[in-house]
């Protein structure tokens, strides 16, 4: 894995003279979870819809770097979204296999025993023949992580998959994601500074208007962090940031001693 380098990016939708993001600079790491936050509006997701090559034909995009290439990325990225968009009509375990009938690649018995066994990482063996509609909101969730895991990509883009979870669900899923996608790239949205500092080992506050990141130096401990002093410091520093009206350089000393930059 190599890692992700955007350096002097500017996009703006087509027909819009307004840019999203301008002279935005960050270098995401391989094999190492980076948590975006923001307010709404302020083009996270928009990053990462670019990242994934779903925005090409609907924005106008420069860079002075952009490596790798969005065709070679291409081949390399998995989508996990805010909404589990599992399909209604297909079990559990044909969800979880749905990338391979939409690459066109066979469905076979070695495909159903991956899947099994991805089922039983997320604790739903059990669940394989059950239909989506017969789950809870975090067992569907689990079943999304899942068919993430199926696809073997080896960056993962998530937009607020936890955000529509209850409090107890979405520490337990946050805690099993830190685990199954620890050899993976992965660029996490989200609106929670609590789940930025228990997930981020990068972690950058998206704002202003054209919208830059700023990099906060996270906490030391390993993901999945438990809460403790510095963590809940950190977080009300970052509560402080976010409500403020305009992008500012953080003062990394308010909020550990020390400062680093988004392209480190």
């Amino acid at each position: 894995m190599t890692p992700i380098r955007i350096q002097g990016a500017t996009l703006r939708y087509l027909g819009d003279s307004s840019a999203i993001f301008s002279g935005l600079e960050v270098t995401f790491e391989p094999a190492t979870w980076t948590a975006i936050l923001g307010p709404s509006g302020c083009g996270k997701s928009t990053l990462l819809r670019y990242i994934a090559g779903l925005l090409t034909d609907k924005v106008e995009f420069s860079a002075t770097e952009f490596s790798p290439p969005l065709d070679v990325l291409a081949g390399q990225v998995a989508y996990m979204a805010q909404q589990d968009l599992l399909l209604p009509w297909l079990s559990v375990l044909d969800n979880v296999c749905l990338a391979s009938r939409l690459n066109g690649k066979k469905v076979d018995v070695q495909t159903h025993q991956k899947a099994l066994s991805l089922l039983k990482k997320v604790g739903l063996a059990d669940k394989a023949a059950s239909n989506p509609n017969d789950l809870s909101g975090g067992q569907r969730q689990r079943v999304a992580l899942a068919r993430t895991l199926m696809q073997d990509k080896s960056v993962v883009l998530m937009d607020e998959p936890f955000s529509a979870l209850d409090a107890v669900t979405r520490y337990k899923l946050q805690a099993l994601a830190a685990n199954l996608l620890k050899d993976k790239t992965v660029l996490l949205i989200t609106h929670d500074p609590q789940e930025a500092l228990r997930l981020g080992e990068q972690i950058l506050v998206m704002n202003g208007k054209p919208a830059r990141l700023h990099s906060i130096a996270p906490p030391k401990q390993g993901i999945p962090r438990d809460i403790d002093g510095e963590f809940a410091a950190i977080q009300q520093s970052i509560l402080e940031h976010l409500a403020g009206s305009h992008a500012k350089k953080l003062d990394v000393a308010e909020l550990q001693g020390g400062s680093n930059d988004a392209t480190r």
